[in-house]
């Protein structure tokens, strides 16, 4: 039995429609709201986890639903082309809603940061009026107890050490062409960009709630678009695809997820490049790509015709979609009136108690693994840009290098599920992770041109990590599922991720506003290594070798 990578890779269009939109949100939408809200990172944190808070709800509804849906384009396909749809025409209103706040932010923005202009003086929210060097004296004492002002440490051990020098670089922070030196973008930027931002949340965005509000509503109806054919959209993989071969038909389905997120890196990085606020452009373009998408999907793949195909291949080599085989020694021998082999007694409830337990280890170490990396996800562009001190165009070139070459991996990595199994394989890409976010906490936090040369290497390991956890995890919780309830379990693990990505950005930001944004890593290490923990204990849910296809094979088989 072998895996049709072509047709796998044509049903994972409904996947990389998903993606399309999802990979620009994480990016895109954290610099929207920075920009025009000044939020700080909690704040924020708590708006990016809002839409995973809903999502949590509806994935396992939509699921569900489509499990009993059936019509003629099949049981997932009308999920699919009305939620897409729909999510389209919504999205273009996210950014329209924020635009004149991002103008208002923007000026403000401006008016704090070019504090080199002549008779500078800025007036701050509480009435304070401050000159340029009263103002960096003022950043320079917040960077001694707060490191997203300035990393003191880093200040010393630059030789940066007294209020005197840190003014003198901060007073003359333009070279002889006009240009920032190189001491102002490594000691100076950060404080005052965070600074500004502060300003913008306590002078506009608090006194003028409005326009935030509006944005959360329009928000909130494209994730229920979103998310009314997520589930449906994903549980297509298992519904055409024999159990044996999922892992390796997930990773197919990712690599369609990644095309989709690389339609979305060029929109986002080529449009930021250019203009640094161009976000009502990324959505257009994010939205139109999402259309392409749809109809290259209804053009290649007839869903009814690939279920069938699936239940023939299923019949020829004498396996079934349904629940797990029941082990041999479980069986007392009898039967019932149909000819079915009879299963009970307490060693049979072991093996279900068994079961159901690793299923909710799965789930939870599930939770954990979003835990930790969505943490990262949701606050990459405000770490790039914020502590690297990148422009956001540069920030997306580097992290979208370092996941476009941890992509070869993926066909790689469905192999690697068939010889060692999924668990182990869950396991090192969670182990890659973890070493990633322990590297770049020591040693990619500072804002320097070896911090970012470090920070891409570094993404690029946990890049792998995310690869190998990916096409994984999904496959061992609907190995434990029925054929007919394969939405329902796609929900069940759209609720472990949701449920994670619901929380984790505003703990997140916790963090970092109490500790710094280098700690986000130390974070996320914690969180995965618990993942991993938890991963030890799961005992189903494991690829199995597909098997032979006749008893002449099987006996082949024994006699090798």
């Amino acid at each position: 039995m072998k895996l049709n990578y072509w047709k796998t890779l044509k049903v994972g269009l409904a996947f990389a429609i998903i993606m399309v939109f999802w990979t620009a949100y994480d990016y895109v939408v954290p610099l929207l709201l920075e920009h025009a809200y000044g939020l700080p990172n909690s704040v924020r944190g708590l708006v990016m986890g809002l839409d995973n808070l809903l999502s949590l709800f509806l994935l396992p509804v939509f699921g569900r639903i489509s499990d009993k849906t059936h019509t003629k384009w099949g049981r997932r396909t009308p999920f699919i082309v009305v939620g897409t749809l729909v999510s389209v025409v919504l999205m273009i209103f996210v950014p329209i809603s924020a635009n004149q706040s991002l103008k208002d932010g923007e000026a403000l923005r401006t008016e704090i940061t070019e504090t080199w202009a002549e008779d500078y003086s800025y007036t701050d929210e509480n009435g304070v009026t401050y000159n340029a060097a009263e103002l960096y004296t003022m950043l320079y004492e917040k960077g001694a107890e707060d490191s997203d002002y300035a990393d003191y440490t880093f200040l010393v051990q630059g030789g940066i050490n007294n209020l005197e020098d840190y003014l003198g670089i901060a007073l003359a922070p333009l070279d002889e062409n006009g240009d920032l030196t190189e001491e102002y973008s490594r000691y100076i930027e950060t404080g005052i960009n965070t600074y500004a931002s502060d300003q913008v949340y306590q002078k506009l965005t608090l006194n003028n709630m409005t326009s935030l509000i509006v944005y959360m509503i329009i928000l909130f109806f494209v994730l229920v678009a979103m998310a009314s054919f997520r589930s449906p959209a994903v549980a297509l993989m298992p519904d055409v695809t024999p159990k044996p071969l999922r892992s390796q038909a997930n990773a197919m389905i990712n690599l369609a997820g990644g095309a989709g997120g690389a339609v979305a890196f060029l929109i986002y990085t080529i449009t930021l490049l250019i203009n640094p606020t161009g976000f009502i452009a990324i959505f257009v373009a994010v939205a139109a790509s999402m259309v392409i998408l749809l109809a290259l999907f209804l053009w290649l793949v007839k869903e009814p015709k690939l279920v069938r195909e699936c239940e023939a291949l299923c019949a020829e080599y004498g396996i079934s979609n349904d629940d797990e085989e029941i082990p041999e020694n479980l069986s007392n021998g009898t039967e019932n009136a149909d000819g079915v082999k009879v299963v009970d007694g307490e060693e049979y409830k072991k093996y279900k108690r068994s079961r159901f337990i690793s299923f909710i280890l799965i789930l939870a170490s599930i939770f954990m693994w979003f835990m930790g990396y969505n943490a990262i996800s949701s606050n990459l562009s405000i770490y790039l840009t914020k502590t690297l001190n990148l422009s956001s165009g540069l920030g997306g070139i580097i992290s979208g290098i370092s996941m476009g070459i941890s992509a070869v991996a993926f066909i790689p990595v469905g192999i690697l599920a068939v010889k060692i199994g999924r668990r182990k394989s869950i396991m090192l890409g969670f182990g890659f992770a973890t070493l990633s976010f322990i590297l770049i906490y020591f040693f990619a936090s500072s804002p320097s041109a070896a911090a970012v040369y470090l920070y891409t290497v570094f993404y690029l390991i946990s890049g792998f990590g995310l690869i190998i956890a990916n096409v994984n995890t999904f496959p061992m919780v609907v190995e434990l599922a029925s054929s007919g309830d394969t939405g329902k379990y796609t929900g069940f693990y759209y609720a472990a991720t949701m449920s994670a990505q619901a929380i984790t950005p505003f703990i997140a930001g916790l963090i970092m506003d109490e500790w710094g944004s280098k700690y986000l890593f130390l974070y996320s290490t914690v969180c995965v290594a618990l993942a991993i923990v938890l991963m030890i204990f799961v005992r189903h849910g494991d690829s199995k070798a597909p098997p032979p296809k006749s008893k002449l094979e099987m006996l082949g088989a024994a006699d090798d």
